[in-house]
């Protein structure tokens, strides 16, 4: 499945640019300006990497990255950095960082490493509820009578709706109401205590819940 990137960067030519590169490189990305946006991203969304610069109005990428890793967040990250010399790098890995890049750097050398940390980060096991499983990289549905489990047919968009809305579950998920309402509609009719709830403004959350409640 592609790997989903959050870009956290006050340059705004910078974060575009990386954001178009990573696009290309097959990655998924999300964007902040500040260390303030991309908390309320995570709070929201589970990410497989994140691309931290360091130096940023506002809190600033080491203090956000030591704040993050003290509330749990473990997920790997480069910590980007136009200050020169081995300290600053020490700091930066000391301050939680999983790599350390020096501006300027090649986009190539980005991707690289990044598709590094994630390889050697141990993925930690989803908790899906019951009825839904996840294996080779597709979701498959068992029901209580069923001996084995079967494929959900779903589209690459609604694949990737319900990724998010799992990882982990309880993420509110920004999605087109139309794949949304697409997805609902499919876990509805295999799983009658699975629904796709709104949360107004803000996107679309899994849940367990009665089928008698569903409306």
């Amino acid at each position: 499945m592609t790997k989903t990137v959050l870009v956290i960067d006050d340059d705004d030519m910078l974060r575009k640019s990386l954001a178009n590169g990573l696009r290309q490189s097959d990655f998924s990305v999300l964007t902040a300006d500040s260390a303030e946006q991309g908390a309320q991203i995570l709070n929201q969304v589970s990410v497989d990497a994140i691309v931290l610069d360091r130096m940023m109005n506002g809190q600033d990428g080491l203090s956000f990255l030591k704040q993050l890793r003290k509330s749990g967040n473990s997920t790997p990250t480069i910590m980007l950095t136009a200050l020169s010399g081995p300290e600053n790098a020490i700091e930066g890995l000391s301050g939680g960082a999983n790599d350390y890049l020096a501006k300027p750097f090649q986009l190539k050398e980005l991707v690289l490493r990044l598709q590094n940390i994630i390889k050697n980060t141990p993925e930690t096991k989803q908790s899906l509820p019951n009825g839904l499983i996840f294996m080779d990289d597709e979701f498959f549905v068992k029901r209580k009578n069923d001996t084995t489990g079967r494929l959900l047919a779903l589209s690459g968009e609604e694949k990737k709706l319900l990724h998010n809305l799992t990882s982990p579950i309880g993420n509110i998920v920004a999605a087109s109401p139309m794949v949304a309402k697409r997805l609902r509609t499919k876990i509805n009719s295999v799983l009658s205590d699975l629904d796709i709830i709104t949360i107004r403004g803000r996107g679309y959350k899994l849940v367990t819940t009665p089928a008698t409640e569903k409306r």
